[in-house]
């Protein structure tokens, strides 16, 4: 028995059928996009918090990483890409190690910020019973500091959700591969069904990484009102 078939507006009926059209292609295309993401944030979290913690030993060398990194913000995305091919190739690589140069500055202010930011008195007590400044930094301030790193990383995830789409110029596949040939092909369904599924993804790896940064404020004792589900985490963890 066949399921019956959803009635369509009439000006949805071509989006519709676009996305029944190219449903594996999207699929294919959405994981693909996840895949470079994810990689990025994964490469680049180490780094950002490494340089983060240790730019905190040194005032004059925090000034100049976290101006490097602001003007790594600052290069074109093609551009940057066109300064790794030579390097890396063409496809994905290239485009990963962009993300992860682009993702450096909130990652690394954050940490930065967060690290120095720590009240003094909880400094203090840590001294008096003796910690060394590695032990503080392992087990205060980095505890401390987790929920506005993770602000950082949130604010990377969805710059660079975006970012990647243009990597598909340079055959790094993804989502970005339907808006370029929808603009060649002047396909407005593909164009606007791709750019919706950007921004749906966009949305969630932020929603997911806002629930992270709810957790560990919570875990500090910070009062915050929490989303449905870091309400649901909070309940399985006790």
């Amino acid at each position: 028995m066949t399921s019956p078939t959803p009635v369509v507006p009439g000006y949805l009926a071509s989006y519709w059928e676009f996305i029944l059209e190219n449903l594996s292609q999207l699929i294919v295309a959405t994981l693909e996009h996840i895949e470079i993401i994810t990689i990025s944030i994964a490469l680049a979290v180490p780094i950002g918090v490494g340089l983060g913690i240790l730019i905190t030993f040194d005032e004059r060398l925090a000034t100049v990483v976290i101006w490097l990194a602001g003007v790594m913000m600052t290069i074109p995305s093609i551009a940057m890409f066109g300064l790794l091919i030579p390097f890396v190739g063409i496809g994905a690589e290239p485009v990963i190690v962009a993300l992860v140069l682009y993702s450096q500055l909130p990652v690394i202010r954050n940490t930065y910020v967060g690290l120095t930011d720590i009240d003094p008195a909880a400094l203090e007590a840590g001294r008096a019973m003796g910690m060394t400044r590695v032990q503080l930094l392992r087990q205060v301030q980095i505890p401390k500091a987790l929920p506005v790193i993770m602000a950082g990383v949130r604010n990377s995830v969805v710059i660079l959700i975006g970012i990647a789409a243009i990597g598909a110029f340079i055959g790094a596949g993804g989502l970005g591969t339907f808006i370029f040939d929808g603009i060649a092909r002047a396909n407005v369904p593909m164009i606007v069904v791709a750019t919706i599924i950007l921004s749906v993804l966009a949305l969630a790896f932020d929603y997911a990484f806002k629930v992270s940064e709810q957790v560990f404020r919570l875990k500090n004792g910070e009062q915050i009102e929490p989303s449905r589900l870091t309400r649901l985490i909070q309940r399985v963890r006790a």
